[in-house]
């Protein structure tokens, strides 16, 4: 055990994203998501929902700041501006993060952006679209007092 981590954080998806430098992106995916085909990195969390598995991965990645997004939901076929219950979810946890704002990606713009993802964290996510993407920051040093 170690102290103030997420117990949901086991040790492949710590050292994963530990692994992951500024910019790596990682993809939090529902449970029908086509993950295995992706040819990326799996860790699974199956029984876990894609809400809980960013809180705890969130709780620990620096999101970036350096760029205009840095967070996406699939957007729903068919209705590119429909907002599901779980893209509130979403938004929710982001709000922690200032000034990171969940962006939108059509369906097969979602699989290849998380198909180059440095990982995928397969869920057992079961409302559909419960798909994320985060894409990792930097720490900044602490200023002097």
């Amino acid at each position: 055990m170690l102290k103030n981590i997420d117990p949901l954080l086991g040790p492949d998806l710590l050292a994963t994203l530990r692994a992951m430098g500024h910019g790596d992106e990682i993809a939090i995916v529902d449970a029908n998501y086509p993950a295995s085909s992706s040819g990326r990195s799996l860790i699974r969390l199956d029984g876990i929902s894609a809400t809980r598995a960013a809180a705890a991965i969130l709780s620990v990645l620096p999101l970036d700041d350096f760029v205009p997004e840095c967070a996406w939901h699939m957007q729903v076929v068919g209705d590119p501006q429909a907002d599901m219950p779980i893209f509130q979810d979403f938004r929710t946890l982001l709000h922690d993060h200032a000034g990171v704002a969940l962006a939108g990606l059509e369906r097969f713009a979602f699989y290849e952006k998380a198909s180059a993802a440095f990982a995928i964290i397969v869920t057992g996510e079961d409302r559909l679209y419960g798909n994320l993407i985060l894409k990792k920051g930097v720490i900044r040093p602490a200023t002097p007092a």
